[in-house]
């Protein structure tokens, strides 16, 4: 789950050396993973689609986790319609062999809108969703639905890694508005290089989308660099 520099923190209960000392079994000690970074990107590219208009976009994170749980916050310079954003989140994962599972809902926050607005509908925040992510060796198949806030979509990811090279194929199906005469559906497919730890390129193209549909369906180049905060 935490594939970045991590800092191990060792947490004991109260008492475990007094227990020591006195002979008693020693109490379990738990082991919290802290995980944190800043990237820089030229884009701001989610699924398929820049959000920032062409301009560069600076992220940081800061993950928590323990035991296959695991819970974070996730904050971007923000896009050109929505402004700042900045997301929370918490879910569970593991492996059984090769099999991979993970559970986790999300909530994406823009500070910049006004409460009246659409996306602040659910009243805690712009968008809520809850992603479901099955794997199997290198091959992932993940499910994301909206919960709450906005209007409706789900989206589903088909991601496969070999060495430093990654596909993603990405299918997004939003709701569409009563009288539309056209899908808003659209198709991604995204092709990664990581040079290192820090360096990565992504290439992404809309393969599929409706001509009336408001998608951006121009070849888009991401460079990107991560900085881990140990």
């Amino acid at each position: 789950m935490f594939n970045k520099t991590s800092k191990a923190v060792r947490l004991a209960a109260l008492g475990t050396l007094t227990a020591g000392a006195m002979g008693v079994a020693p109490v379990a000690v738990a082991e919290v993973e802290v995980d944190a970074s800043v990237t820089i990107a030229n884009m701001y590219l989610w699924r398929g689609q820049d959000l920032g208009d062409g301009n560069a976009a600076i992220s940081g994170d800061i993950v928590i986790g323990s035991g296959g749980f695991y819970g974070g916050i996730w904050g971007s310079s923000g896009d050109a319609e929505l402004g700042t954003e900045y997301d929370l989140y918490v879910g569970y994962g593991g492996e059984v062999g090769d099999f991979s599972y993970d559970l986790s809902v999300w909530n994406y926050i823009y500070p910049s809108l006004p409460d009246e607005t659409d996306n602040n509908s659910d009243n805690f925040g712009g968008l809520s969703e809850i992603v479901l992510t099955l794997g199997y060796g290198p091959v992932a198949f993940s499910y994301y639905d909206n919960i709450a806030g906005a209007q409706g979509y789900e989206y589903y990811t088909l991601d496969a890694v070999a060495g430093n090279f990654s596909a993603t194929l990405g299918y997004a199906d939003p709701e569409e508005a009563d009288g539309q005469g056209y899908d808003d559906n659209y198709v991604h497919l995204d092709l990664g290089y990581a040079y290192n730890d820090h360096l990565s390129f992504v290439l992404s193209q809309v393969v599929d989308s409706d001509e009336e549909a408001d998608i951006d369906t121009d070849l888009k180049f991401v460079v990107s660099y991560l900085l881990p905060l140990e």
